[in-house]
């Protein structure tokens, strides 16, 4: 059994996967901020696909199924999400040449991502540190 078949780890490095690609779309935009008639792109929101709702992307495949405890427990139904794929983003500021993109909007961006990458990261080192306790002896430090 690998780490990837832990349901947590598999969409905690899902998570980090999406917001690599993220920091590359972004670091894209600014590098072109000045080409004439650029549009910036982005990604769209990272989720999580539950079991049986398939779908493609950098999205996990987490194996979640509601049980009714109590009949007045509702079934649970939801859309399959999409897949991640880059998307234009709001036209806020357009220059004379065409070029859309704000380089203050893509900084908050890439404040965003680090922020969430840097949250992801510590997820993922608190669930090894769980792991590694669970399987230490007992009694031993």
């Amino acid at each position: 059994m690998g780490l990837d078949d832990i349901p947590l780890l598999s969409m905690l490095k899902s998570r980090l996967g999406y917001l690599d690609e993220r920091q590359k779309l972004i670091a894209q935009n600014v590098a072109n901020s000045d080409t004439p008639g650029y549009a910036p792109k982005d990604l769209t929101p990272f989720q999580v696909h539950l079991a049986g709702q398939g779908g493609a992307g950098f999205a996990s495949t987490l194996a979640l199924e509601p049980v009714a405890t109590t009949p007045g427990h509702l079934s649970a139904q939801s859309a399959a999400p999409l897949p991640f794929k880059p998307i234009g983003t709001a036209d806020s500021e357009t220059r004379l040449d065409g070029n859309k993109v704000v380089l203050e909007e893509e900084m908050m961006k890439m404040s965003d991502a680090r922020a969430n990458y840097n949250a992801t990261i510590s997820l993922y080192e608190k669930s090894i540190g769980l792991l590694q306790m669970a399987i230490r002896a007992p009694g031993k430090g």
